[in-house]
């Protein structure tokens, strides 16, 4: 019954879906669902609940989104047959590919924001019908919801720039609406997401002061690293404010997630469990940040939707080769210290670690950090994965602190920090003769340990917008090149908009 709920609620989003946002409202909503039988139970806010969560899920992961905006398109991975990546590595983001038109079309993720929207406007309905559904709970669910719609903003803004900005649901009649000036949009969503933050728990279901008791009567193991929490909200916060170069912020909200990880039942991973099939991208975990699961065991594996789908073939799968691989010298450049639990070469120069690269003396080295093929299995006769796409993780938070702190001066906190992960990697600790600039070795560092999980497209912008020596990116930087075009089912649906300066 609850899954038929959320599946009724995805349908409600359909034509949303399938008009491409091709118009937004800029009046106030009359109240789109009018179906009798929704927002009248705390059922219906469930379904609608996690049917935004499913949504954000489904924009994250179309077509890969994830990985060939954050990964792909750094150049940093080759791809031996497939034109469309290999028009996005060469920043080639107008080339006329079906995968890079999907990718310039944000409809996804304005029906999570109108689902949003639609939630916000109708859940007092439910509180007001149902007394099962309690003040808290509804609190907790405008939290979450709040997050989430600031979240979908934010990942926007990092792929488009400017974007329309709507916190009212469409109704059936449509006002086309022109792009709001991006840094006024992550102001708002860093406002929206500390709102939320103030309300969201460290745990569901465990009684916790800010929601106490059974969280839709279920334990905590369901809602284990399912949902949006006070870590998740401060983790996206710290994201927010280095996307803004705002390191002071970015050293604040760092600060809160490293102090206080254990509340949230997090930890630092060993390199084993991050990269063993059956370990951290497998299944849901508090260790996951902010993530979205596959769970294999509730018939949510899938063969598309999943970093392996364009990194794994033989011997790990029945795929000839990869859509996308690292070459040998790009490897060797990136893992250049001895010992590194990731990847090294021992003194024969013979690979010491295998854990990041398989098949690394074959012709395209296997990129294997993330191989969840079923619910762990090794068996190279199925591509059927569940790996759940992680977008945070406290290593990454860790890295983002030490980025700030070396940006602000503070060197000895932002070595300290950088150490935190080298000596998980089994490295030595950072010396300045041996590893170079402070910056730059936690630059290098982001690249290693996160390598394969979206970030480090924006690492790069980042980089380079303190470093400015790469002139042909600061040129992408001054033109905006760095953000994506914009479809032109987008642009022929709404005339209130404009292309992107740099792809006209």
């Amino acid at each position: 019954m609850k899954g038929n709920r959320i599946l009724y609620f995805l349908l409600l989003l359909a034509g949303f879906l399938s008009a491409g946002c091709k118009n937004v409202l800029d009046i106030d909503s009359t109240r789109t669902v009018g179906e009798k039988n929704m927002w009248n139970t705390l059922e219906d806010t469930r379904a609608a609940l996690l049917g935004t969560y499913s949504l954000t899920r489904a924009a994250l992961v179309d077509n890969n989104a994830f990985w060939i905006y954050g990964d792909v398109r750094t150049g940093e991975f080759s791809s031996p047959t497939r034109q469309d990546l290999k028009a996005v590595i060469n920043n080639d983001l107008n080339a006329s590919y079906p995968v890079l038109d999907a990718m310039s079309n944000w409809r996804r993720w304005y029906a999570v924001i109108n689902s949003a929207n639609i939630f916000l406007e109708r859940v007092r309905d439910v509180k007001i019908a149902d007394p099962r559904y309690t003040e808290n709970n509804m609190t907790v669910d405008i939290a979450q919801i709040r997050f989430l719609r600031a979240f979908a903003y934010f990942y926007m803004v990092r792929i488009w720039g400017d974007v329309p900005f709507i916190i009212t649901s469409h109704d059936g009649s449509f006002e086309n609406k022109p792009r709001e000036d991006k840094d006024k949009v992550m102001v708002w969503a860093e406002q929206e997401i500390l709102k939320a933050a103030a309300d969201l728990p460290y745990k569901y279901s465990a009684n916790d002061i800010q929601q106490p008791g059974r969280y839709y009567n279920e334990d905590e193991n369901r809602w284990n690293g399912v949902l949006a929490r006070k870590l998740t909200a401060y983790a996206i916060l710290t994201h927010i404010a280095a996307w803004q170069g705002n390191y002071p912020d970015v050293a604040a909200y760092s600060k809160f997630v490293v102090d206080n990880y254990n509340k949230g039942g997090n930890s630092y991973i060993s390199t084993d469990e991050l990269c063993s099939s059956g370990g951290f991208f497998n299944a849901k975990k508090y260790n996951h940040l902010f993530g979205f699961n596959f769970d294999y065991g509730h018939q949510d594996g899938s063969f598309t939707g999943h970093l392996e789908e364009l990194t794994l073939a033989e011997p790990l799968v029945n795929k000839s080769l990869p859509d996308i691989f690292m070459t040998k010298d790009s490897i060797l450049s990136i893992f250049n210290e001895e010992n590194d639990e990731r990847f090294h070469l021992d003194t024969l120069g013979r690979p010491g670690a295998e854990r990041y690269f398989s098949n690394f003396n074959g012709k395209y080295p296997i990129f294997s950090k993330v191989k969840v093929i079923m619910d762990g299995t090794t068996d190279p006769s199925f591509r059927l994965f569940a790996s759940a796409v992680v977008f945070t993780r406290l290593e990454d938070i860790t890295l983002l602190r030490a980025e700030a702190l070396a940006v602000l001066g503070e060197n000895q906190g932002a070595i300290d920090n950088l150490n935190t992960i080298r000596q998980l990697r089994k490295l030595k600790a950072y010396d300045a003769v041996v590893n170079g600039d402070l910056l730059s070795a936690i630059f290098h560092e982001r690249q290693r340990e996160l390598m394969g999980e979206g970030h480090r497209w924006y690492d790069l912008v980042r980089y380079n917008r303190l470093r400015p020596r790469n002139q042909k990116f600061i040129d992408l930087i001054a033109r905006n090149g760095i953000y994506w075009p914009l479809s032109t089912t987008i642009l022929g649906q709404n005339p209130a908009l404009q292309q992107n300066s740099y792809w006209k």
